[in-house]
């Protein structure tokens, strides 16, 4: 093969850029690719040389977009992020490239958990509260009787469940938390808990309202500070803001009272350790390998399950209070992670 001429070399020399490819000099100066890719090891071997592929369709300026869209909150998923670049920039992207540009950033996906709704007046309600009581010590929180309701269904007790399973087996029982329409029904219960173990546990037949709530208390509560011999000048009472609670004749009835009754923040179960101690109920009825028959057998398993909890649970949760604390005035009166 006969050598190029001089002037061909300097002028493919000076064509050899990272913008403009082997491929390109080639179609352009009729020289073969062969030859070209030999001119630029041998006299510009400082180069780098392509990584062959499809170009990037996201500079390195466009990718801080996509993170900053979604720190901002201009932006909430890859795909609005995707729609973001092809309105503005005219950039058009699919979900995936713009999920990996993210997740090359060090961000990841996760599934939003439900919180409460929290307004300015809630926020700083939560933010009063946990600065009041950052000081509070471990003992100090074991004198709060914490009380809540939930409603337990009688299919899927609202727990999360899990299973392991092989590499393409097809779906199974065992992988499935069998639902019917309406929950196949549900019972509201009231509960309490101590440093010591649990309270007194009852059934809400019908809607909860100010006079049924104020008979709970005047029983259920009254027998478990004296099934674990509270003296009721060293307790202190928990419960929330719902209105039942906090009508006239409840608060009569807990001004009467000689124990105290701790100022409590509006939508702030994640600072209620007994919410865990639901979770931990409602989990022990997913193990059940068949479904309760009726509202009677759920309620029945409810009291069987209630009753096997450890004293170590109650105290476990009630000693994670300064760390909730702690965690509401990081999160400066917003959610946290309990």
């Amino acid at each position: 093969m006969r050598p190029l001429p001089e002037d061909k070399i300097h002028n493919i020399e000076a064509m050899l850029s990272p913008q403009l490819g082997v491929r390109k000099i080639a179609a352009q100066t009729g020289i073969s690719k062969t030859s070209v890719n030999k001119i630029r090891k041998t006299h510009r071997p400082d180069m780098p040389s392509s990584k062959g592929g499809r170009p990037k369709k996201l500079t390195a300026q466009d990718k801080r977009l996509c993170v900053r869209s979604i720190t901002s909150g201009t932006a909430e998923t890859a795909t609005d992020v995707a729609k973001l670049l092809q309105n503005d920039l005219e950039i058009r992207v699919s979900r995936q490239t713009v999920s990996r540009a993210l997740e090359e950033a060090g961000m990841s996906s996760a599934e939003k958990q439900k919180k409460p709704k929290l307004s300015p007046k809630n926020i700083k309600a939560r933010l009063s509260f946990a600065k009041t009581h950052k000081d509070w010590t471990i003992d100090d929180w074991r004198r709060v009787v914490w009380s809540d309701e939930t409603k337990i269904n009688r299919f899927c007790s609202d727990g999360r469940s899990w299973y392991w399973k092989r590499d393409g087996e097809s779906q199974q029982e065992r992988h499935v938390s069998q639902t019917v329409k309406h929950g196949g029904g549900s019972i509201k219960i009231w509960g309490c808990m101590t440093v010591q173990g649990p309270g007194y546990m009852c059934k809400i037949d019908g809607n909860m309202d100010q006079h049924l709530y104020k008979g709970i208390l005047e029983d259920e509560l009254q027998k478990t500070l004296e099934w674990y011999r509270l003296k009721p000048d060293k307790v202190i009472f928990q419960q929330d803001n719902d209105s039942k609670h906090t009508a006239a004749s409840v608060r009569e009835w807990l001004n009467k009272r000689k124990f105290d009754t701790l100022e409590w923040p509006a939508q702030s179960p994640d600072l209620n350790p007994i919410e865990h101690l639901w979770a931990h109920i409602k989990k022990q009825l997913n193990k059940y390998d068949t479904a309760p028959k009726g509202i009677l057998d759920l309620w029945e398993r409810v009291q069987d399950q209630w009753n096997t909890i450890d004293a170590s649970v109650c105290a476990n949760l009630i000693d994670s209070m300064p760390r909730r604390v702690a965690a509401v005035i990081k999160a400066k009166g917003r959610w946290t992670k309990y």
